[in-house]
């Protein structure tokens, strides 16, 4: 099997009906035997024993659904049974998983980071860096970082790894495919985004950053611009942030790193996109775009490494930008009536169309996480509405999709 195959098992609430149901026929069986014939204390604690147990197995089949599905695995699908010639083929190492368009925020806390989410379909994940003494660590605070938590041995080494064996060259093989296969093998072209979170400063940063993209870059795995288009790679880098903004404009032929850049300040500039006639699939050319004055200014998503003021209705677009994002507590608000008022949902549509007329993709991060039911509602709003990518903690609730109200969800 894939090291991070789906479960094939139903959910623990169909495997909990199933032996409540058993125990109730069970029971029904002793009334049964009871009516025909006399029944002996022994017998009838027997089967009593019997209903209990069955009773029993279904709670631990609920409360361990993970657990059960491993130990099942074994022996309901043995590689001997068929042959591991048979099994598995080159490609197969995301076998069965389907991308679904949701973003491991803080991936790095994971169970295993990065391929927690690529089980889970995720197409997007992040990583916090910091830059101490010319290497780059992986983690939420200063606090947190280990000698062995890296950039290179947590994201770029084992995306290598996976998209050489996504990538063979076999005797039935012996070329390279064009366009490059990405890690999803039931989706190849899917892109996957790596997000990287530039903690420390911009500048200083950005030079290890590119350093150690080489290997990726060098193999032909990561989106770029080439001065004209944007050519589509297995792996599209994001820059987030402290990431100057001027350091992605300078790489201006061969761009591999692209800008996160400032949702709510492309919506207040939709106007002026009018005027401009700004089209999504007609971003501004190139040499079009307003040139930046360099800044050094470590000032956060979206806005490091330019004036505010030289931010302009054509700055930001598909060759130089991939995500728009903004905090979603910041620019819409707490929804305290649990749902969203209508002015929140004017200013969503607003900052979605303003991103999208410039072709990027929009991430709100920041939602609020409990109660399930108003974390649930939003997803789905966000999603009818437009959105990308849903910035989640929840991978396994945000892949499914059972976005339904449960009554459970208001306290858990």
């Amino acid at each position: 099997m894939s090291p991070f195959s789906p479960h094939r098992f139903p959910s623990p609430v169909n495997k909990l009906e199933f032996c409540i149901d058993l125990a109730i026929q069970t029971l029904a069986e002793v009334l049964q035997d009871i009516q025909n014939k006399p029944l002996l204390p022994v017998s009838f604690i027997g089967l009593a024993c019997h209903a209990f147990i069955a009773i029993v197995c279904g709670i631990v089949v609920s409360f361990f659904p993970d657990d059960f599905d491993r130990a099942t695995d074994r022996w309901r699908f043995r590689e001997k049974d068929v042959g591991p010639d048979v099994s598995h083929w080159p490609t197969d190492i995301s076998r069965d998983i389907m991308p679904v368009g949701c973003h491991s925020h803080n991936d790095y806390w994971r169970p295993i980071p990065l391929y927690s989410a690529l089980q889970a379909g995720c197409i997007g994940v992040e990583a916090d860096v910091w830059l101490i003494e010319e290497e780059l660590y992986v983690g939420h605070t200063t606090s947190s970082l280990t000698p062995k938590r890296t950039l290179k041995s947590m994201y770029i080494d084992p995306l290598l790894k996976i998209l050489d064996q996504q990538n063979p060259r076999t005797q039935f093989h012996p070329t390279d495919d064009r366009p490059l296969q990405g890690v999803f093998d039931t989706n190849p072209s899917q892109t996957l985004i790596l997000l990287i979170d530039f903690k420390t400063d911009g500048e200083a940063t950005w030079r290890s950053v590119v350093t150690q993209l080489m290997p990726l870059r060098e193999r032909g795995y990561l989106s770029y611009f080439n001065g004209t288009d944007v050519v589509n790679g297995p792996i599209t880098v994001v820059g987030t942030g402290n990431t100057p903004f001027n350091m992605v404009m300078k790489s201006a032929v061969c761009r591999d790193i692209f800008f996160d850049a400032p949702l709510e300040r492309l919506a207040e500039n939709d106007s002026a996109d009018d005027h401009l006639g700004l089209e999504t699939d007609q971003p501004k050319p190139q040499e079009q775009v307003v040139q930046i004055e360099s800044s050094t200014e470590n000032v956060g998503q979206g806005l490091s490494g330019i004036p505010a003021v030289d931010i302009h209705p054509n700055t930001f677009n598909s060759t130089n930008s991939y995500y728009a994002s903004v905090s979603f507590r910041k620019s819409i608000g707490f929804p305290w009536s649990f749902r969203l008022t209508e002015g929140q949902m004017a200013k969503i549509r607003a900052q979605i169309q303003a991103a999208h007329r410039r072709g990027l993709k929009v991430r709100y991060w920041g939602l609020p996480s409990w109660p399930r039911s108003l974390r649930n509602h939003l997803w789905s709003v966000l999603v009818r509405e437009g959105v990308d990518i849903l910035n989640v903690d929840d991978l396994q609730s945000a892949t499914r999709k059972d976005w339904r109200p449960k009554f459970s969800d208001w306290w858990s």
